[in-house]
């Protein structure tokens, strides 16, 4: 990643520095319930402090309609939050380039941290605005982006602003791309990519692009039952899409030819109706009944799954293997989040998104080698598209 200039390198004392970073976190009311990318956020915060920087955050935080200031989407619980964390004050402007930012600016002194006020609140964010970003470059002399998570939009705060002022990567989004990257370029082997979730039109290029990576691709997660489909198995009331079934064959194909192992499910847990108290059942891939669905693998699939993880050297993991939110249909992904754990020899890699959620559950984070902040930027750069946000800092 030598092409993206490190914030290390900068020259930040006594400067104003405008750090974008991903504080869209969960609020029950104005409570923060999960703090992780608060936390993930720290390294490069507290080194900007600790050097003398003039600190300047700033955010979004949920879908606002860009229309101005709405009370749920304010970021003031997340300055609050973060003051705590910090140990000092977090002074918070309650717009993000109006009166209250500049004059939140202008007072502060080497070492001060301030959050602005949600940058979505103005529509002219999304849509990457100059003057709105040009704004935005006005309150600082340099910029530095920290938000892996939003790296994959390119808005006035991830993009924009690095037109205006010297722009650097943070901590975070230099361990993320570094880590994804070096992941894809020379993965430790042998390579093996687990893909769960419940469509394959969302992971089409995702797949494809694993499929010339990896030496092994498990699929589970609703997606699995259009492969299973398209092999010409009956799939009950199961998710299936039934126009991406040659789409699915062709891959199964492509994987073949280049020597690459795809493992699908051989049983899974079938329901009467998508809830936790429905009748359930688990039968082989080839008896699934037509008036149910199936919503998680099976134990002989996840003893197979485990196999082929426990012997990587690389794991990649994105998608869960079925409904884990439920705790009847939970025993999939959770037997291979405790497969991925166990393999301490491997790099592990948990792409974001629900994989994230569903390690976070089953209290396995700490055994990941890598967790990644972004779902949707992972995603993309795994499928070898160019991110906006990584790119403004080259």
């Amino acid at each position: 990643m030598s092409e993206v200039k490190s914030f290390a390198d900068a020259d930040v004392k006594g400067k104003r520095v405008l750090c974008r970073v991903d504080f869209n976190v969960p609020l029950d009311g104005t409570t923060v319930t999960d703090d992780t990318r608060i936390r993930a956020a720290l390294p490069t915060i507290t080194s900007l402090i600790d050097r003398g920087a003039r600190v300047i955050l700033c955010s979004h935080l949920g879908r606002p309609s860009g229309e101005g200031y709405e009370e749920k989407f304010s970021l003031k619980p997340v300055a609050d939050y973060l003051a705590g964390v910090l140990g000092k004050p977090v002074a918070f402007a309650t717009d993000t380039i109006g009166d209250s930012a500049k004059k939140v600016v202008a007072s502060l002194n080497n070492g001060d941290v301030a959050l602005l006020e949600n940058v979505r609140f103005d529509k002219r964010e999304k849509k990457n605005d100059p003057e709105f970003a040009k704004a935005l470059a006005s309150l600082a002399d340099i910029y530095v982006n920290d938000a892996f998570g939003a790296a994959h939009r390119a808005h006035a705060s991830t993009a924009g602003v690095a037109e205006y002022l010297p722009a650097y990567a943070g901590a975070l989004m230099e361990k993320e791309v570094n880590t994804l990257t070096s992941m894809l370029d020379d993965p430790k082997r042998p390579f093996v990519a687990i893909l769960g979730g419940s469509k394959v039109s969302d992971k089409v290029a995702v797949i494809d692009a694993l499929i010339d990576k990896c030496d092994t691709l498990i699929i589970g997660g609703g997606m699995c039952f259009t492969f299973l489909a398209a092999q010409g198995h009956s799939v009950g009331t199961s998710l299936m899409e039934e126009d991406w079934k040659d789409r699915a064959l062709a891959m199964l194909e492509k994987a073949e030819n280049k020597g690459v192992s795809i493992l699908l499910p051989s049983d899974v847990v079938c329901a009467d109706a998508f809830a936790n108290d429905a009748n359930t059942k688990t039968c082989s891939v080839s008896e699934i009944p037509d008036d149910m669905m199936g919503l998680d693998i099976g134990p002989e699939t996840v003893a197979v799954y485990s196999e082929a993880i426990a012997c990587a050297k690389t794991v990649f993991w994105n998608g869960p293997m079925g409904v884990f939110e439920m705790s009847s249909f939970e025993a999939g992904t959770k037997g291979v989040a405790e497969a991925v754990a166990a393999n301490a020899d491997a790099d592990t890699i948990i792409g974001g998104g629900d994989s994230v959620a569903a390690v976070n559950k089953f209290n396995m984070a700490d055994k990941m080698t890598f967790i990644s902040t972004g779902g949707g930027a992972s995603m993309e750069l795994v499928q070898g598209e160019a991110l906006p946000g990584v790119e403004a800092l080259k």
